[in-house]
């Protein structure tokens, strides 16, 4: 089945592109080859996203994840089940952290122990690999736990994800008995789901060099851009849930600097978006895309297809048209 559709789409898409030959055949070769080349590239993403999506396990329930008893703690209480509309019934202010991540369901059960902290264990179910990994990389305080795909614990809360599913296992006050339950809890809910997920692509073109360990957050919202660079109160980059973006964030020398990149659906959408940046972030560049900021660090900025490329924080200007130019090198390469 997921062989027979990618297969439909790229005779679908190859046939487009064969009328659109006869029609424009006066065009110059070379426009034609830069045409061909971003087709292949989006019927390897779309087919890869197709069968990223028809290989989730629907049937899987988010309570048969979890047990009823571990290390003394007793499941108690019925599970709360909450989705998009109801999850601020919940979590107030985080719930549209969640929300940004299209999370499809929330699954919560309390455990308790008598004499014990109790252990509230939240399970989401984020309907791709990508937003369960993309939630995680939200908040990356804390030690690896060692648990899933990817996972950090800091004071009593161990978080992970795995799949789909992104696991927050939280203990009311952390004590030494409280902390090993949370990894053994955390250690047998990640046995229970049977697949592993991949990460969204666009991480892996973020150079690894000077790259600062977990640093790296993938988001789809201006919002959580924000939070972990502030660019602008707009949406100046017109991100939305159909955007993917990846931040790194590197440092070099004790100099910190910021690489940020976004695809968008469409190379029209993304020229729209570029030209919307420029006139906002860096209305009095020099050269168009560099600009020297009052900090006098330098911020670059480049269109490359359905891309854009950013630079934030560089220390010299050297520096920041240096990255550019590698990270298009790192996407001509996909």
């Amino acid at each position: 089945m997921r062989k027979a559709s990618c297969v439909a789409i790229i005779i679908f898409y190859v046939g487009v592109l064969s009328l659109f030959a006869h029609k424009e055949a006066y065009k110059e070769q070379n426009i034609n080859k830069k045409r061909s080349k971003i087709f292949f590239y989006y019927v390897q993403l779309e087919g890869a996203r197709i069968m990223e999506d028809t290989s989730k396990d629907d049937k899987i329930a988010l309570g048969d994840l979890l047990p009823q008893e571990i290390h003394g703690w007793q499941a108690t209480g019925k599970d709360e089940i909450y989705d998009p509309q109801t999850i601020f019934d919940y979590i107030d202010g985080a719930g549209e952290v969640y929300r940004s991540y299209n999370f499809k369901q929330l699954l919560a059960r309390r455990f308790t122990k008598e004499g014990s902290p109790d252990i509230v264990a939240d399970l989401f179910d984020m309907e791709t690999s990508r937003d369960a990994f993309g939630v995680f990389t939200h908040d990356l305080e804390g030690e690896d736990a060692g648990v899933g795909q990817g996972s950090t614990y800091n004071g009593g809360l161990l978080s992970f994800w795995k799949d789909r599913f992104f696991v927050s296992l939280y203990s009311e006050e952390e004590t030494e008995d409280a902390r090993k339950t949370l990894y053994a809890l955390g250690k047998k809910v990640a046995s229970s789901i049977k697949k592993e997920g991949k990460k969204p692509d666009i991480v892996f073109l973020l150079p690894s060099e000077n790259l600062i360990e977990k640093s790296a957050h993938y988001f789809h919202n201006h919002l959580i851009l924000n939070y972990h660079f502030y660019v602008s109160d707009e949406n100046i980059l017109l991100l939305n849930q159909q955007t993917e973006a990846a931040l790194g964030i590197y440092r070099e020398n004790d100099e910190k600097s910021y690489i940020l990149l976004v695809r968008y659906p469409e190379i029209g959408k993304a020229s729209q978006a570029y030209k919307s940046f420029v006139q906002s972030y860096m209305p009095d560049a020099a050269e168009l895309g560099l600009v020297q900021t009052e900090d006098l660090k330098w911020t670059a900025a480049k269109l490359h297809q359905d891309f854009i490329i950013i630079i934030l924080n560089a220390p010299s200007r050297f520096l920041a048209k240096e990255t550019i130019e590698k990270v298009e090198k790192r996407i001509g390469q996909i």
